[in-house]
């Protein structure tokens, strides 16, 4: 997702809350493609420290939780601090079971 408005609609979805990141989730009734949306704020900490929080996050994405991804839905994952130092192992399980059950209650 690349549109302010798409993050702002899928505010309006569910909401699972983690130690990791925020996953909110919004299904889309009417697109049958799956769009994923990262947010690091600036509280978090500076450009550096933000863009690696998201990286860390498309990558766990993309090589783990894209699968557990229902079709037709928005996903935006805020990041937090402790995505940096958490192992990878952990934050690709973490995305994919707050995703899957995002999904199954949608």
């Amino acid at each position: 997702m690349k549109k302010r408005a798409d993050f702002l609609a899928t505010r309006r979805g569910d909401k699972r809350r983690g130690p990791l990141f925020l996953v909110e989730a919004l299904a889309r009734p009417e697109a049958t493609q799956t769009r994923v949306g990262f947010t690091v704020t600036k509280k978090v900490g500076n450009a550096v420290v933000r863009n690696r929080i998201r990286r860390r996050l498309k990558e766990a994405v993309r090589t783990h939780a894209a699968d557990d991804m229902a079709p037709g839905h928005d996903y935006v994952i805020v990041g937090r601090v402790e995505v940096l130092t958490a192992p990878f192992d952990r934050l690709k399980a973490e995305l994919s079971r707050r995703v899957h059950q995002k999904a199954s209650r949608s």
